[in-house]
């Protein structure tokens, strides 16, 4: 890949629909170099397809995190509803190794983030936990799937 398929790439990301003809205005080539752009991109495996984003599916939460939680006991199904319960943990993973949980979680501030790690901290049957920012997202499996 180019700088000219990166534009490309950047630009359908931003948009998925956006037609050839635009694209090629953006990128600053021919409708026919974008149209036989895109072919290559497809057939090589680099465009695996084209995907609706909907507005949940958007950073509405500009502060994002992983936390990585270990359960005491046979505490998993009462940290897990409690969890699901808080608004900000958009989703709950069961894992293996030294961790038990994998709590995805959103904010809009680093304090509302500490809140919710607060929070979650204070629930029955979590005995440590780790947390990491995300701090950006560099490729989504949501994009990949279509």
């Amino acid at each position: 890949m180019d700088a000219v398929d990166e534009k490309l790439i950047a630009a359908l990301r931003r948009n998925g629909r956006t037609g050839i003809s635009e694209l090629a205005g953006t990128v600053g080539v021919s409708r026919a170099t974008v149209r036989s752009r895109l072919e290559r991109l497809e057939r090589d495996g680099h465009v695996l397809g084209y995907t609706v984003v909907l507005r949940g599916d958007a950073t509405e939460m500009p502060v994002r995190g992983i936390m990585l939680i270990e359960i005491e006991g046979r505490g998993t199904e009462n940290v897990v509803r409690q969890l699901t319960g808080i608004g900000e943990v958009g989703a709950v993973h069961s894992t293996n190794g030294k961790w038990d949980l994998i709590a995805e979680i959103g904010a809009e501030t680093l304090t509302d983030f500490d809140d919710v790690l607060r929070r979650i901290r204070l629930i029955e049957g979590i005995a440590s936990s780790e947390t990491n920012l995300l701090l950006a997202t560099r490729r989504s499996a949501r994009a990949a799937r279509g």
